[in-house]
């Protein structure tokens, strides 16, 4: 084939590419979400993967999200907000919350956190502090609750909690 048809054809063929080019994803992918602003809303289930994803790096199964556990989470995340303070016993003890709420655990851990804008952060800050790491590789740990709150006035702006637990199936 002569040069010229050739890079004719090289050229057509670049035009193309270039069109689709054109592509502009809708939104930024919800962990890079922005919550330090009103109305801003965690991705529970971006979460649940994100850790998911973590964990079966790390040789262990996957978790899902339990209406309970992000009750519990998004009242200590609630809480540390109106009291502008990073605190597991804001309230109550995680324990004496955890069997308040009548749910039965055979194991069961919380990560706290602020001033973390979006959920890459907190995931990062988690994954990158042993004793969070830890939690979030909690061994037979199948469900979890995850919760920000956004609070103006702080200094933090956002408030994290993030329970993780192993259900006793035999109790309930």
């Amino acid at each position: 084939m002569p040069l010229r048809p050739l890079a004719a054809c090289f050229a057509l063929l670049m035009l193309a590419a270039c069109a689709g080019d054109t592509f502009a994803p809708k939104s930024e992918p919800s962990f890079y979400r922005n919550l330090a602003r009103p109305g801003a809303e965690l991705d529970a289930a971006a979460a649940a993967s994100m850790i998911s994803g973590y964990r079966a790096n790390n040789g262990l199964p996957a978790v899902a999200l339990d209406a309970e556990l992000t009750r519990l989470a998004q009242a200590q995340a609630e809480i540390m907000a109106r009291r502008d303070k990073l605190d597991h016993g804001a309230g109550k003890p995680f324990v004496a919350r955890l069997r308040a709420s009548g749910y039965d655990a055979k194991t069961a851990a919380e990560n706290i956190s602020a001033g973390y804008h979006t959920l890459a952060e907190a995931f990062s800050g988690w994954r990158d502090s042993p004793p969070h790491k830890a939690n979030m590789l909690l061994k037979g740990a199948t469900r979890i609750g995850i919760a920000a709150v956004y609070t103006p006035a702080s200094k933090y702006k956002v408030y994290w909690a993030l329970i993780l637990a192993e259900p006793d199936e035999k109790k309930g």
